[in-house]
């Protein structure tokens, strides 16, 4: 173990819809106007708020999540991530006390507790006047070391901020680092998963500019570095040592509009491990990589691209070819509705697809199987060993489409609750489910993977 000393700071809310988002992406697009090369992470399973970070700061941004793995192993990211960046910025998700299951365990309180990280709330003072101190104030002394220590106001008006500041300073003494107004210019749309994805968003650049100028003009970036360079010195351990296979296996990761939803820090374990990871897009490339020897169909908007991908021929022929031969394959969520026969597209219209499996995924119109899980396993297959040390995996669901047939092969089980369903198909070679998995929170489980690609490319190089 060693301590470090990183300038850190974590945006966070009474609630959603506050502006976390806004607010952090303001700061990130002043940090680096400022030359701080700021590092990004969002608590949560949340793809899309880090892709906004990364378009922002133009760096990999990551996730700190207490469910899909320990805080060791949070503080090892957050420590790794910031390498020689000037200040990281954490932004929450939901409330700053919202966890599972009616707890705080998981929640961006925790993430803080355990990186030791001062917390900023970004607050919605619309219909709001001195009860904006009570909330602050409840929220401030809701545990006997929030972390909370300030607040930056949201869609305020500019002729009610002085009054704000001093009667929340004077009732709280917690200090006001600033407001943003109503930026009507500057809003970002919704859809069914939160954000849209930082590519669909016309003029995202010049909407960013727009908030770190506004941002410049009424919040105390100078306050917000000198609190975030306050923050204690960390303790973080380095990565748990793992045997990386011989060779360099390709692994063709999809990668495009229709299938973006990846754990950065997850692909850096391959990586890490020995593989090489090559990117390809289902939308537009012909084939699977040459040479790949492992694919990796993350989630994302299938739906939204069924008639482009159904007309990619050649490529549904290759990854046909490739998962039935005995490619080793993960496919969530996205990646695992285009295995299917046929995709329901958003306007109801049944497209055909790779057809690994022969059903239908279609459109439920709910969220469906929502929430953290813990996926275990009965016997060995591609990513799972329960006498090797990998008898379970922690994943995220989240999806709105459903399958004729989800698969059987792992027990999903919730935490902090009895409910548990069965889910995914698996194999030697395979994994293909709705639930997200993340390879960090057991490491052991993407080495198999990598193992398993790398024996894959030696029986090819062979034949």
């Amino acid at each position: 173990m060693k301590m470090r000393r990183i300038s850190r700071l974590m945006i966070t809310a009474p609630s959603s819809g506050n502006g976390k988002t806004t607010l952090a992406c303001a700061l990130l697009r002043a940090f680096v106007s400022r030359g701080l090369r700021p590092a990004a992470f969002k608590c949560g399973p949340d793809y899309i708020d880090p892709m906004f970070h990364e378009k922002v700061t133009g760096a990999a941004a990551s996730n700190l999540d207490l469910f899909l793995s320990d805080a060791e192993t949070v503080r090892r990211l957050l420590s790794e991530n910031s390498e020689g960046c000037g200040i990281a910025v954490i932004e929450g998700a939901m409330g700053y006390y919202d966890g599972i299951a009616m707890t705080d365990e998981a929640s961006a309180f925790k993430v803080a507790e355990a990186t030791d990280t001062p917390a900023v709330l970004a607050l919605d003072a619309g219909g709001q006047a001195l009860s904006a101190a009570a909330v602050l104030a409840g929220f401030a002394g809701f545990r006997s070391r929030s972390n909370i220590k300030g607040v930056v106001f949201n869609r305020l008006k500019p002729g009610l901020y002085e009054g704000l500041k001093r009667a929340v300073e004077r009732e709280t003494g917690l200090k006001v680092y600033g407001y943003l107004p109503q930026l009507r210019d500057c809003a970002i749309e919704s859809r069914h998963l939160g954000l849209v994805t930082a590519g669909e968003i016309a003029g995202l650049r010049d909407k960013l500019d727009m908030l770190a100028a506004e941002a410049e003009k009424t919040v105390d970036i100078e306050g917000l570095i000198r609190l975030a360079s306050e923050a204690p010195p960390m303790e973080a351990g380095p990565a748990a040592a793992l045997d990386a296979p011989e060779g360099r296996p390709k692994i063709a990761v999809a990668r495009d509009s229709a299938f973006c939803f990846y754990y950065g820090d997850a692909l850096r374990l391959l990586e890490r491990l020995g593989a090489e990871l090559v990117f390809f897009s289902p939308l537009k490339d012909a084939a699977l990589p040459e040479g790949a020897a492992g694919l990796y169909l993350g989630g994302g908007y299938p739906e939204l691209y069924a008639g482009r991908l159904s007309e990619n021929r050649g490529m549904l022929a290759s990854v046909r070819a490739a998962v039935s031969g005995g490619m080793p394959t993960i496919a969530e969520c996205g990646g695992f509705m285009y295995l299917h026969a046929e995709m329901e597209a958003e306007d109801g219209v049944f497209y055909p697809m790779a057809g690994v499996f022969p059903h239908r995924t279609f459109k439920t119109g709910r969220l469906v199987r929502f929430g953290y899980v813990t996926l275990r396993a009965g016997g060995k297959s591609l990513l799972f060993d329960p006498d090797g040390g990998v008898e379970s995996l922690p994943a995220h669901e989240f999806h709105y489409w459903d399958s004729e047939d989800p698969g059987a092969s792992l027990q999903a089980v919730r935490p902090r609750s009895e409910g548990s369903w069965s889910c995914a198909h698996t194999g030697k070679t395979l994994y293909a489910g709705y639930p997200h998995i993340y390879l960090p929170g057991n490491p052991k489980a993407a080495l198999r993977f990598v193992k398993a690609c790398a024996g894959y490319a030696r029986r090819e190089a062979a034949r």
